[in-house]
């Protein structure tokens, strides 16, 4: 597909990567839902200015959102700005273990809508990842399998008191995403050789494996398939754009765009205007990768993966991933892990593994990765993400309008669909009413730094 810009560089002082992707410059028509709202009043003469800061979970889950959502006539352009591009932070390294339950089973907050909305985007990058087949030389079920492994998940109880609060939990699991209880007998017809200190285990058999980097892939795809679909149709123009460029102030955006959302996760306390304004912690956390020798007996194809004090995200007969390390208040985002960091993770998470799966020692490591969280402050209702309308927040007069979509910690998988849902819908309607107000209610405290 060529490469189309129809659109001068929203931000002179922000040039547009230069590359030969197809996936940079995008221009067409898209059929919108017909419930969208909207508070752009000047439909046909000139597009609504969108800029999406970040591509990870949060930000490509936000523009797939706006697209599906923008009424028909509406002209619309949306920037993607992230330095590193699509999955390049602590999203396209996350260990994608998708349910959405807590560490005790118990169902989380919002839990069966947001399961709900993360399993329409899935299905989103999964037919998306289809399309692709014709260029990798893939089948359609390898292609789905690249993005998702539906696998399971196993939950071993570690102790009598977290027993029997996951034996009372299990009785409101979701019928979509269900939790079995299972004896030591039962769990080892899964998978030969698991430990079961108080023999039994939580077992989620709808639960997902997602191989994160290739789900945003897949997703960005969906998303220019959702742009390209109707370029025929008598719609208003909508236009995608990728900007791999380092985000340094949002007052670089201000007079170039109606709305600016920002979704820059552990990045977001870096930018002057935000900086000691949220409630927001840092962590970072190393994933171990380890693979099996060639003669050696491979993970068997259905066994589940293992959510411990360390979980075993499986990625293949031959491949897995461990995690996760937990280093508070670090500012280090590099992807990359030292030799020295690498150690002192698998000296940390390996003993953790090999209590739950004592196979994992004829593992042999073959590389690290690490991500930087932004970790979201407790509330009885559990770490909600952090979302809403910032200009306030900002301190002073804009002409553009700020959104926050951030704070996902651990959870940004489950918590994605949805929330970029509802923001997409805030955006265009200017209606931050439409989030739940336990999503903005962090503006209200002051940040505990």
């Amino acid at each position: 597909m060529k490469s189309l810009n129809l659109w001068p560089n929203p931000n002179p002082r922000i040039l547009p990567c230069r590359s030969t992707s197809p996936t940079l410059n995008l221009v067409y028509s898209i059929p919108p839902s017909p419930s969208s709202v909207r508070c752009h009043s000047s439909l046909t003469q000139r597009p609504l200015r969108c800029a999406v800061l970040g591509a990870g979970f949060a930000g490509l889950s936000v523009v797939w959102h706006l697209l599906k959502q923008s009424p028909k006539e509406l002209n619309l352009r949306i920037d993607i700005y992230d330095e590193v591009g699509i999955g390049g932070g602590a999203s396209g390294i996350s260990g994608g273990l998708l349910h959405p339950y807590s560490p005790k089973v118990k169902l989380l907050w919002e839990g069966a809508q947001c399961w709900k909305e993360s399993m329409k985007l899935l299905r989103v990058a999964e037919e998306a990842s289809v399309s692709m087949d014709c260029r990798t030389g893939e089948s359609a079920e390898d292609m789905k399998a690249f993005v998702a492994q539906k696998r399971g998940i196993l939950r071993p109880a570690t102790d009598m008191k977290n027993m029997i609060k996951l034996n009372d939990n299990v009785k409101t699991c979701l019928p979509s995403c269900r939790v079995e209880t299972l004896t030591n007998e039962e769990a080892q017809s899964l998978l030969p050789g698991v430990c079961l200190p108080f023999n039994t285990a939580f077992y989620m058999p709808e639960a997902l494996n997602i191989h994160s980097q290739h789900y945003l892939k897949a997703l960005l795809r969906g998303i220019e398939n959702l742009v390209k679909e109707s370029s025929t149709l008598d719609s208003g123009q909508k236009q995608l754009s990728l900007h791999k460029r380092s985000v340094h102030r949002l007052s670089e955006f201000e007079g170039e765009y109606d709305a600016v959302i920002v979704c820059l996760g552990a990045k977001l306390n870096m930018l002057p205007e935000l900086s000691g304004r949220l409630p927001l912690r840092t962590c970072r956390g190393v994933i171990a990768h380890l693979e099996l020798p060639d003669d050696m007996k491979g993970y068997p194809e259905s066994a589940p993966s293992i959510l411990s004090d360390a979980w075993i995200a499986v990625q293949g007969p031959r491949s897995l991933n461990v995690g996760s390390t937990w280093e508070w208040k670090s500012i280090n985002s590099s992807p990359y892990v030292s030799s020295d960091e690498a150690s002192k993770a698998l000296a940390q998470l390996l003993p953790k593994a090999c209590t739950i799966y004592p196979g994992i020692k004829d593992w042999v490591f073959t590389g690290a990765r690490a991500g930087l969280r932004a970790m979201p402050p407790l509330t009885p209702l559990g770490s909600l993400p952090l979302l809403g309308f910032i200009n306030d927040v900002i301190g002073r007069n804009h002409t553009c309008k700020y959104w926050l979509f951030g704070g996902l910690g651990s959870r940004g998988l489950l918590y994605h669909a949805w929330l970029g849902n509802l923001m997409a819908q805030a955006v265009l309607s200017c209606n931050e009413k439409v989030i739940p107000s336990e999503l903005t209610s962090w503006k209200a405290t002051e940040p505990n730094m």
